[in-house]
């Protein structure tokens, strides 16, 4: 009887402890969503590529205070890591737009050097920060239109404030396909090379080979549909490589064509033309002209 009580009393305090940690959720010690609340750093990101996280009319130079709704028309996640000046982690704050207190963090620290990144994107998940010198990104999480502040800042017992300003770090290739999408395609998959899907802090370029790619989902019929590809270049104008797929429901290729594209760091390059009826063998570095985008340093069109 003896045992059996025993065993009995072992078995429950193991599904206690199995119901204990089923509801908790993992934490790691550095990397959380909210931050220290009485920190002696606190960080807020007050504009992004010089347009305000606050409502303002054209042409006024009054600022109304701080809105969260202005945050998302540039990004829904914002990550704050601090680093020491050999490049450790020490701390790492990930926020999402639908949570309060979102573009502002608080962190305690030990009096001394540190390093700051600021990162702010819509990616489907968090990127990999574990080194400064090279924050990735990946397929699976997406790429997407990407901000980013850094600095090396001095840290005291007293509490400071730090207001920074994100600017845009990558080059987007615009992909438009002026003719209607064919009966019995259903993915668009593009795969490009030449870019990086990680890059340094400290200089805000790529520094891996990557082999990027994004897949769309679309439906016939459609015409001018656009699709937005990111990349991080490794220097200021470079090409990707880029082959296009179009597949069926049972992955079959109906249509492929491939394009060497010029891009510019932090700019536009808009592909267009007629891709399931146009020639597969036009070359796509024909009929480059700059138009000046206002949101970016500039556009490349380019008609293929």
């Amino acid at each position: 009887m003896q045992r059996i009580c025993n065993s009995l009393c072992a078995a429950v305090s193991l599904l206690l402890v199995f119901a204990v940690f089923s509801c908790e959720k993992a934490i790691f010690p550095d990397e959380d969503e909210s931050g220290a609340t009485n920190g002696n750093l606190s960080v807020s990101v007050y504009q992004i590529e010089q347009m305000p996280f606050a409502s303002m009319s054209r042409g006024s130079q009054t600022r109304a205070a701080f809105t969260r709704s202005a945050v998302t028309d540039y990004c829904n996640r914002l990550n704050f890591a601090i680093y020491d000046m050999d490049g450790t982690r020490v701390k790492q704050v990930n926020q999402t737009s639908d949570k309060a207190g979102f573009g502002t963090a608080s962190f305690s620290l030990e009096e001394g050097e540190y390093q700051l990144v600021v990162l702010a994107h819509s990616s489907n998940g968090n990127p990999t920060m574990t080194n400064p010198q090279k924050i990735q990104f990946s397929n699976s999480l997406g790429y997407t239109d990407t901000f980013l502040y850094y600095t090396t800042v001095t840290v005291t017992e007293e509490h400071q404030t730090l207001p920074v300003s994100l600017e845009r770090i990558v080059s987007m290739c615009r992909f438009v396909m002026n003719d209607a999408i064919p009966a019995g395609v259903i993915k668009l998959e593009f795969y490009y090379t030449g870019g990086s899907g990680s890059f340094s802090a400290t200089t805000g370029l790529g520094n891996v080979a990557s082999k990027q790619k994004m897949t769309f989902s679309v439906t016939a019929g459609q015409s001018g549909t656009q699709y937005d590809l990111y990349t991080f270049l490794h220097q200021q104008d470079d090409d990707i490589t880029l082959k296009v797929t179009a597949y069926d429901g049972s992955d079959n290729v109906l249509f492929e064509r491939d394009f060497d594209v010029p891009m510019t760091r932090r700019k536009i390059t808009r592909l267009s033309g007629d891709f399931f009826t146009g020639d597969p063998s036009a070359s796509g570095d024909v009929g480059v002209t700059i138009n000046i985008n206002g949101d970016w340093d500039g556009q490349t069109d380019v008609t293929y």
